[in-house]
């Protein structure tokens, strides 16, 4: 199964999702518990677009796992050694011990 047949079968089940939530919002009301439901659900539908639009885009591959085929991976960010500009925290607390010249 390829990977776009793997998100259309996510897709699917899904649409099923939602509308086994709506069914069940019609037989409860529209209770906290079931606005958490369909929060949830929505955010997996969000999720899911997401993982569409990154699988789509070219980007750097991971080696494949067990015979699988390679999935795009994130783009490799490289953070340098040097030191931070100490005026970056100029001002900034340390947390719970507050500013730098309050402690007593």
């Amino acid at each position: 199964m390829s990977l776009q047949d793997d998100l259309t079968a996510v897709q699917r089940n899904l649409d099923d999702l939602e509308r086994s939530v709506g069914r069940l919002e019609q037989r409860v009301g529209g209770g906290l518990d079931i606005r958490r439901v369909r929060s949830a659900t929505d955010h997996l539908r969000e999720s899911l677009q997401l993982l569409r639009e990154g699988a789509a885009a070219p980007s750097r591959e991971r080696p494949a796992r067990a015979g699988l085929t390679p999935v795009p991976g994130p783009e490799m960010v490289t953070i340098p050694d040097t030191p931070y500009d100490t005026a970056l925290w100029a001002g900034a607390e340390d947390e719970g011990l507050g500013s730098l010249g309050r402690r007593t």
